[in-house]
C-alpha cells in the first residue's frame, strides 16, 4: 500500500517513515512548494541520505499568500500555518491511500484535531497517521538511536518547513518575519547510525 509522509527533512517526519517502511508500507517522503523558494532540498538531501524517494509536491500559491495574510493580521504564525497544513492535507488525500506526518503529541501547530482526522479520512476513504502519542523526549530516545543528525541555527538554506516561504513571502510583502517568527535551531536527518 502506497503512504506518503509529509516531509521537512527533520526527526519527526523520517521517525515515522521509518516505522512506516519497516511495517512494510511503500513510503514517498513529500515536501510541498509553493513555488517561491525551492525549500525542498534539503528535504531531498535528507530523505536521499535514507534511501526514500523524495517528491516535491507543488501547490498554488494563493495557497501561501492566504496564510501570510492570516498570520500577518494575527501577528504570530500558529493560525496561519495550521491552515496551511489542513490545505495540504486536503490536496494531498486524493494522491495516496494513506497520509502521515510528524506532529507529535507537544506540537502545538500544525496539528489537527480528532474530529478533522475523521473527517478527512471518511470524505477522502484514506489513513491518516501521526506520532500524536510519542511526546518530546521519546523522539529524541529513539531519533538518538536510528539517526545521525545535524543541528544549526535554521535559514531557508537548511530547512524545508513551511516557514521558510512563509518567511520570505511576509519579508517580499514588506512586513518583517523575524518579529514573527522566534529564532531557532533546525535539526535534519543526515543518513542512518547503522543499517536497520
Amino acid at each position: 500500500m502506497k503512504a506518503c509522509v509529509l516531509y521537512s527533512g527533520g526527526k519527526d517526519s523520517s521517525l515515522m517513515a521509518v516505522i512506516l517502511s519497516r511495517l512494510g508500507y511503500d513510503v514517498d517522503l513529500v515536501t510541498v512548494n509553493f513555488g517561491v523558494f525551492d525549500s525542498y532540498i534539503p528535504a531531498s538531501m535528507s530523505a536521499k541520505s535514507l534511501n526514500f524517494n523524495h517528491v516535491v509536491f507543488h501547490m498554488d500559491q494563493s495557497i501561501l499568500e492566504e496564510a501570510v495574510k492570516i498570520i500577518m493580521n494575527d501577528g504570530f504564525p500558529n493560525n496561519g500555518i495550521k491552515y496551511l497544513h489542513e490545505e495540504v492535507l486536503e490536496a494531498i488525500s486524493s494522491k495516496y491511500e494513506i497520509i502521515a506526518d510528524g506532529t507529535r503529541r507537544d506540537d502545538r501547530t500544525p496539528k489537527i484535531n480528532k474530529d478533522q482526522i475523521k473527517s478527512l479520512e471518511d470524505r477522502h476513504n484514506i489513513q491518516y497517521v501521526n506520532l500524536d502519542s510519542f511526546g518530546y523526549k521519546m523522539i529524541n530516545s529513539l531519533v538518538s538511536k536510528l539517526f545521525e543528525l545535524s543541528y544549526e541555527k535554521s535559514n531557508k538554506e537548511n530547512s524545508s518547513d513551511y516557514e521558510v516561504e512563509i518567511r520570505l513571502l511576509i519579508d517580499e510583502k514588506g512586513g518583517n518575519s523575524s518579529q514573527i517568527f522566534p529564532e531557532h535551531y533546525q535539526t535534519n536527518v543526515c543518513g542512518f547510525k547503522q543499517k536497520i
